[in-house]
């Protein structure tokens, strides 16, 4: 018997690890399976890993004011993927379908994104030193933007949604003979290293399983890693929760609707680009999305952009954590699943974020800020606030 294969997530069919990307006899998605034995194998293949030392990411407690402030009493933490070296959790999907690409023979890669795999993708063919295309839809931030380019990857921009992206860089792939590092389902390899994360969270926790995961979603395979990590672990399984944003939501709109079968999403509107993905022409990622948080007894919910808004200026001045959108969701969701009753006051939670604030200043740049403009040399009358004075005093 092999030590690893791919495993189609439907039908069941088996196929040997290749660069294969769906089940030839139903469409579905793979998924790699594997036994301990089949890391010192793959270490056979590869001469080298390619790394930028992603991985062991902080997992931080929310200090007691930030606790006051939403009105929580439990244990509340925050998995800081924005500390990897791209400055989100997609170097992990990345770095590990890359290095089995290299092993299988690549000669260059691909990936759509709607900005942080595509970022992480061009940082680990540099350090490849192999040729990558970028494809992005075309209001991408900007901050998102320039970093693809500063690692030397071909940038192509697409009118247009995510989904337009992701058929482009389908198209590339077969035409150029590229690897596919696209972070949806797509890439069996890349999906199944971010189990580690579930396998992080349990070992940071001493083995306690908390009651609620909360992971910011597009297409979903780090709900994936999350359910994927603590079942390697055998210790308990936490309640998982799919968080969109309420511009662009399929699977929510699945959930709500009580369907088993996510359908795609419209034109998204939402200020969190990592996961304004409307899933068009392969909801079925959606779909076993929502039957991995069905499977936990976990949620989807939808946040809005004022949502999001306040819980970035609230991780930041009250945690020092700086995320972007997207990141910043998990914890919105985690307030208003709270003031729903859905959460227990007391209960304990992880929030992932995911990506970091620099990703897209643009919404720090809309924020009020506490500034003051002054001449060289002005007199510090009026400068200082109440609490400058008082922590100040004798």
């Amino acid at each position: 018997m092999n030590e690893e294969h791919l495993s189609c997530v439907d039908c069941g069919a088996r196929y040997p690890c290749a660069l294969i990307y769906e089940c030839a006899a139903c469409g579905d998605i793979l998924e790699l399976v594997r036994d301990e034995k089949s890391t010192a194998r793959l270490d056979g293949l590869i001469s080298e890993r390619v790394s930028l030392g992603e991985g062991e990411t902080p997992l931080l407690r929310a200090p007691d004011d930030f606790l006051a402030e939403i009105g929580f009493s439990g244990r509340l933490w925050f998995k800081d993927e924005t500390r990897n070296p791209s400055g989100s959790f997609k170097d992990r999907h990345v770095a590990a379908a890359l290095t089995r690409a290299i092993a299988l023979g690549a000669n260059g890669v691909v990936c759509a994104s709607s900005g942080n795999a595509g970022a992480s993708a061009a940082a680990y063919a540099a350090r490849a030193g192999l040729p990558a295309i970028i494809v992005v839809p075309q209001r991408t931030p900007l901050e998102k933007m320039t970093q693809i380019g500063a690692y030397g990857a071909q940038l192509i921009k697409v009118e247009g949604h995510y989904s337009n992206s992701y058929d482009l860089a389908l198209r590339i792939a077969r035409e150029a003979g590229y690897v596919n590092l696209t972070t949806t389902y797509i890439n069996p390899y890349g999906t199944d290293a971010l189990r580690v994360v579930g396998r992080e969270l349990s070992d940071q926790l001493n083995g306690d399983v908390p009651d609620w995961v909360l992971v910011p979603t597009g297409a979903g395979p780090l709900v994936k890693g999350v359910v994927q990590g603590f079942a390697d672990k055998a210790g308990g399984m936490p309640r998982v929760v799919a968080v969109q944003a309420e511009g662009c939501a399929p699977v929510v709109d699945a959930y709500d609707k009580g369907l088993s079968a996510v359908t795609a999403w419209g034109e998204p509107t939402t200020i969190a680009s990592g996961i304004s993905d409307p899933l068009i022409g392969y909801e079925k990622d959606g779909s076993y999305t929502l039957r991995l948080v069905r499977e936990t007894c976990g949620v989807a919910i939808a946040v809005s952009d004022d949502e999001i808004r306040a819980a970035m200026r609230r991780l930041a001045a009250g945690t020092g954590i700086f995320a972007e959108p997207t990141a910043a969701s998990s914890v919105a969701a985690a307030e208003k699943l709270i003031a729903a009753g859905i959460i227990d006051r007391k209960a304990s939670i992880v929030c992932m974020i995911t990506g970091h604030g620099f990703k897209d200043f643009k919404v720090y740049r809309e924020m009020d800020m506490r500034e003051t403009s002054v001449a060289a040399g002005a007199s510090l009358d009026g400068l200082l606030g109440e609490r400058c004075r008082e922590d100040a005093a004798p």
